[in-house]
């Protein structure tokens, strides 16, 4: 690991799914066992973030009492148009989150993509959802998750006087604590252990490493 960086993980279903998945979401969906042994080979270590998308509700099913039993803790990137929905986390599922010492973030309101949104829909995304979520957990929420990755430097820009701290992206890699841009790695059902080998490789060697900073720098510039 290079030295001031840490890897965030990003998990999305977990189990046998209940509803029909969304075009991509099957490679994303991963077994119990396979979570339950990704999270062993990450407890204890300090440079991990854990992180949730969209708001199923293996979420609280799965994850919560997974992450309990290793004192581990996660941040739970949450669509809040879906709220109470079919298979997704109600208000109800996202308090016990946030009383169980849970971060609860915004994932946008219609997981769909920010870049090239107008000026009304994207107030829907960063805005509206932002705030039926401090409805429901009462406390203020600093951090947003781009669905698919989509951002642009409007969306940053606008990211930030919505008052976000920290935007995570689908950028794989890894990342600096304190960074306004968190990239993050999301889980495959074909994914194990050997994958943070894979992801600290990506900063090494150097010429790779700075190929990739410049790739990013163009994507957050565009």
């Amino acid at each position: 690991m290079v030295l001031g960086r840490s890897i965030n993980l990003t998990f999305h279903g977990i189990g046998e799914p209940e509803r029909r998945l969304d075009a991509g979401e099957q490679a994303l969906w991963i077994r119990h066992e396979q979570f339950l042994a990704l999270l062993d080979c990450v407890t204890g270590r300090d440079d991990i973030g854990i992180t949730f998308d969209d708001g199923n509700a293996s979420d609280v099913e799965h994850a919560l009492p997974a992450l309990h039993e290793r004192g581990l803790t996660a941040t739970f990137f949450v669509v809040s148009g879906r709220l109470g929905s079919p298979h997704f986390l109600d208000e109800d599922g996202v308090r016990a989150l946030a009383r169980a010492g849970m971060e609860i973030g915004c994932h946008g309101m219609r997981h769909r993509p920010w870049r090239g949104l107008d000026r009304q829909a994207l107030d829907e995304e960063l805005v509206d959802a932002k705030m039926v979520l401090e409805r429901a957990v009462g406390r203020p929420i600093m951090r947003a998750a781009c669905p698919f990755g989509s951002y642009d430097r409007r969306v940053l820009r606008m990211l930030r006087g919505c008052g976000y701290e920290q935007v995570y992206t689908s950028d794989r890699g890894t990342a600096r604590s304190g960074d306004f841009l968190q990239a993050r790695n999301s889980i495959g059902h074909g994914d194990g252990p050997s994958l943070l080998e894979h992801i600290e490789a990506l900063h090494s060697p150097i010429h790779s490493a700075l190929g990739r900073r410049a790739k990013l720098a163009v994507k957050r510039w565009r």
